[in-house]
């Protein structure tokens, strides 16, 4: 019972801590997209804008669905479904903070510490192309099918270097545990006219985190590889 207590417990401050991080991300992308295009950004919600996104959440709430009358509509409905539930499992095995101790346990803090974390982020990051598929096949048109075919061909593309880009990863820190990965990063350098309480940090790993960092704004869509949302 203690073991479900505590994953409940591990689950709700994840998802807590990640719609709270989202927010400020979202502003601070808004933020920079606006500046690179000499305008203001989001500046009337909150302080600074920063609660643009919930402002923009709670309109999204209120505003009226519109349907096609094409429409598939139990696949039409579980194709946004379908987008999400990956995406927060996804969060459940990247850690949070380093283990503590309570009593005589140890407690990660992340939902779960896999073996496998790398792959499992790889193979559920994977399946948000049969949700993009789902939502153009589901419409009953063939354009958003047209714009689905398109968006998910650019996000396969790139997951193959998302995937290239941490084999690196692997091989250097010779694990695919998120936490081991994490550990790692807190070796000293092995140079001699360097103070040995300085981190390394896997600093041979920048081009690495640079590709993987690309490969997931582009497989997002996000800004400036949003063509196929036409949103910008």
């Amino acid at each position: 019972m203690e073991v479900f207590i505590e994953a409940a417990i591990k689950s709700v401050i994840v998802f807590g801590l990640l719609l709270t991080v989202t927010i400020f991300l979202v502003w601070i992308e808004r933020k920079v997209v606006a500046d690179m295009q000499n305008r203001v950004g989001p500046n009337r919600a909150g302080p600074w804008g920063i609660l643009q996104t919930v402002a923009d959440g709670i309109k999204l709430i209120f505003k009226e669905p519109i349907t096609p009358r094409m429409v598939q509509f139990g696949l039409y409905l579980a194709a946004p479904i379908a987008a999400l539930i990956p995406a927060l499992l996804i969060f459940l095995v990247i850690p949070i903070g380093r283990p503590f101790t309570l009593g005589d346990r140890v407690i990660d803090m992340a939902g779960t510490d896999l073996n496998i974390a790398l792959l499992y982020i790889l193979g559920f990051s994977s399946m948000a192309v049969y949700a993009v598929v789902l939502a153009g096949w589901s419409s009953g048109s063939k354009y958003p099918l047209l714009g689905a075919v398109r968006a998910s061909a650019q996000m396969i593309s790139y997951e193959a270097a998302m995937g290239l880009a941490l084999v690196p990863v692997i091989i250097w820190t010779g694990s695919t545990s998120l936490t081991a990965i994490v550990t790692s990063q807190q070796a000293p350098f092995a140079v001699d006219w360097l103070p040995s309480w300085l981190p390394a940090w896997n600093l041979v790993l920048i081009p690495s985190f640079v590709i993987f960092f690309i490969a997931g704004v582009a497989e997002t869509n996000r800004a400036p590889f949003d063509l196929v949302e036409a949103e910008s």
